[in-house]
């Protein structure tokens, strides 16, 4: 049973932007800290950027920050990642993920729900 489902993958040139969107169900949402990883092929699964319950704490990569934006509508049980300026090496299948709390929030071993992955491509 797929406890998150990611949306909004896709191909885009660089320099262009992309939003993704992560639903989850109560229970994979509710009260958790949201976070995105992704993993490029050949390379190991890398912290993107993370959210905690009310929004207020946000975490981000340095290879990410100033240009991705993390946030949640917890109406909507759904996370965000607002892309911009994207590059190639930005290229890989990007993953949402859910936890309790916000210790080892960039280590993906402390992520207990996943979604599935939706692929970003970036042409160069």
């Amino acid at each position: 049973q797929v406890q998150l489902v990611e949306s909004g993958g896709g191909l885009v040139q660089a320099g262009g932007s992309l939003r993704l969107s992560c639903k989850g169900s109560g229970r994979t949402f509710s009260g958790r800290l949201m976070g995105w990883f992704r993993q490029a092929p050949g390379k190991e699964r890398e912290f993107v950027a993370a959210i905690n319950w009310s929004g207020g704490g946000t975490y981000y990569a340095d290879s990410v920050k100033g240009r991705f934006t993390i946030s949640r509508n917890n109406a909507k049980n759904t996370v965000y990642l607002q892309m911009n300026s994207l590059a190639p090496e930005d290229t890989a299948v990007y993953y949402c993920a859910s936890k309790d709390g916000v210790g080892r929030l960039y280590d993906s071993r402390a992520y207990d729900y996943w979604g599935q992955g939706t692929q970003v491509t970036v042409s160069s």
